[in-house]
Order: structure tokens, then C-alpha cells, then sequence
């Protein structure tokens, strides 16, 4: 692999956990756009190109998970309980959702994935936030709200935080609280989303020589490392820059990321 490929991996990975850091949010936003553009200039099969870029931006974001669970963790942030009930959802939804996935073309899941980024870009504009009107459903009820973020989750290689920290706040949970949670929900959805993409990219043939499965593994080695270490910097710059002014940039640069993509896939 050329060395210019590296430095684009070594600058994403960088980027995305300055951004994480900064601003709260999840990388696969940023990583699955960048990444499919990186696939196409690699030379990548135009039917593998979003089920490559998913793969391995899901199994990227279990480092950072990790890192944020505890992070969370050891300041009592986590509702053990909700995870605990809203976990075996998670996993059920995330891991199927990558065999459904599977059978989408590129341009499908490219469709898909610019949809749920506008969306949420959308949302992140206006600032809007549920109000606290309920409690939290039972068990069941939990684990089937697990199912639906896990499964559209896996689709757009999230960590769910989107999905899982609005469900939590309209349930009276506080949203420190309700944020810790979703960091401690956002492991096993990278786990299992990794885990599904690995198995269902396993024999597929045209893939990279590198990739295991759905996950290059160039790029999760190159990114991962270097998103953990700018994410601590993002945090502090998070307490001297205008966030919310940020955000509403950012909003606009996950908009025009996810039209990028969906232009690649169309004219690769």
C-alpha cells in the first residue's frame, strides 16, 4: 500500500477523534464518507465499496468505545441496570442488521446512509431535544428499543448515541447520565457490527488482500490508535472554542460528506 494511503488513514483517524473529543460525536459519520472515497481511488470493487467502509468504521469505533465507557464509568455516569436489559437488543439488532446490509447493493446503503445523516444533521441545527415525559418501558420493552438502534446502527456504522441518548432523556433519564449510558451501549454495538461484517465479507471475493471480511484492516490499525490519542485534545479545546457554533459547521460538513459519498458510489 502506498504511503500516501497510510498519511490518509493516519489523518482521518486523527480527525475523527479531535472531532469525537470536541463536539460528542461518533466518527462513522465522518469515517464512512472518507472512506468510501478512499476505497474508490484504491481501486476497490464498486459492489464492496459501503459494506467495506461500514465494516471498518464499525470495528474502529470499539477502541474509542472502550476508551469511553470507563472514561464514564469512574465518574458514575453509567446506568448498569438500562444497559444491562438494553444489551441483548443491541446485539440481536446490530449483528442481523449486518446480514441485511449484505444483500443491499452499494448505492442502496450509500442512499441510506446519506438520509440518516441528513436527518440528524437536521436535528443537530435546530437543537432539538425530547422533553422528559415518561419512564422507562420494562425489560422487554428496553431490549426491543435495542433492537431497533442496534439494527440502524449497524446500517450507518454508529455507536448509537444519536438514537440511544434521545430514547434515554425522553425517558427521564438525566442526560449526564443518559450520555454515560449511551457511551456503555456503544461497545457492544461496535462489536457486534464488527463481528457481522467480518463474517458476512468472510468469502466474499474482490475484496482488498488486507481486509478480514468487511474490515480493512490498514485502516482500522492506522486510525483507531491515532482517534484515542486526539480525542483527550478535542475535550480540552471543547472548554476555549464556541461549540454550539461548531456544531451547526459540523452539521453542515456531515450533510455535504454524506452527498459526497452517495456522488462516489454513483460515478465510481
Amino acid at each position: 500500500m502506498d504511503i500516501i494511503w497510510w498519511l490518509a488513514y493516519v489523518a482521518l483517524g486523527g480527525f475523527v477523534g479531535l472531532m469525537a473529543g470536541l463536539l460528542g460525536i461518533g466518527g462513522g459519520g465522518i469515517m464512512v464518507p472518507i472512506l468510501t472515497s478512499l476505497f474508490v481511488l484504491q481501486g476497490v470493487p464498486h459492489e464492496h465499496l459501503a459494506h467495506l467502509a461500514l465494516g471498518t468504521a464499525m470495528a474502529a469505533i470499539i477502541p474509542a468505545s472502550t476508551a469511553s465507557l470507563f472514561s464514564h464509568h469512574r465518574h458514575g455516569a453509567v446506568r448498569w441496570d438500562i444497559v444491562r436489559f438494553i444489551t441483548p437488543g443491541i446485539l440481536i439488532g446490530t449483528f442481523l442488521a449486518t446480514f441485511i446490509a449484505a444483500l443491499i447493493p452499494t448505492r442502496g446503503l450509500a442512499i441510506f446512509f446519506a438520509c440518516f445523516m441528513v436527518l440528524m444533521s437536521l436535528q443537530m441545527l435546530a437543537n432539538i431535544k425530547p422533553k422528559p415525559s415518561r419512564g422507562l418501558p420494562g425489560p422487554l420493552g428496553v431490549s426491543g428499543v435495542g433492537l431497533g438502534i442496534g439494527g440502524i446502527s449497524a446500517l450507518v456504522a454508529i455507536g448509537g448515541g444519536s438514537l440511544t441518548v434521545p430514547f434515554l432523556t425522553w425517558c427521564n433519564v438525566k442526560l449526564p447520565r443518559a450520555i454515560g449510558t449511551s457511551a456503555a451501549v456503544g461497545l457492544p454495538i461496535a462489536v457486534a457490527g464488527a463481528l457481522g461484517y467480518i463474517i458476512n465479507g468472510w468469502s466474499t471475493q474482490g475484496l482488498p488482500s488486507a481486509a478480514l471480511g468487511y474490515v480493512y484492516l490498514p485502516a482500522l490499525l492506522l486510525m483507531a490508535p491515532f482517534s484515542i490519542l486526539t480525542a483527550p485534545i478535542g475535550a480540552k479545546l471543547a472548554h476555549r472554542l464556541p461549540v454550539k457554533l461548531l456544531k451547526r459547521v459540523f452539521a453542515f460538513m456531515l450533510m455535504g460528506l454524506a452527498l459526497q459519498m452517495v456522488y462516489a458510489v454513483f460515478t465510481a
